[in-house]
């Protein structure tokens, strides 16, 4: 049987999950590379491991959600992600539930207490 930690730690790691599509989308109308984008989200307060980020991006990518290109201009070559169009519209419609549903939470929340 689960312990409450345990059953805690479940549903957060569940919820963290849930909006890490979102959050990644919302952070590349402008190119940035996979480091660079878990520093910026980490600096927002949405820490993402490497690890987890970049199948996500491939995955992304492969939905034609992004698209990428190489920077060999520097010493280090690195990929640099962008929204498609396909993205961006992908990314206005999932920004509009994510804001209809949490209003819809907000009141929720606030009938429990």
């Amino acid at each position: 049987m689960n312990t409450m930690d345990e059953l805690l730690n479940s549903f957060l790691i569940e919820l963290k999950r849930g909006t890490l599509v979102l959050s990644v989308l919302s952070q590349l109308s402008e190119k940035e590379y996979g480091y660079s984008l878990v520093q910026k989200l980490e600096d927002k307060g949405v820490p993402i491991e490497p690890g987890t980020l970049y199948p996500l991006l491939r995955r992304l990518e492969k939905q034609e959600l992004l698209t990428s290109e190489w920077d060999t201009t520097e010493s280090r070559p690195r990929k640099f992600y962008v929204l498609s169009e396909k993205g961006s519209r992908v990314f206005t419609v999932l920004k509009s539930e994510w804001l209809g549903l949490t209003a819809t939470m907000d009141d929720l929340l606030k009938e429990g207490k």
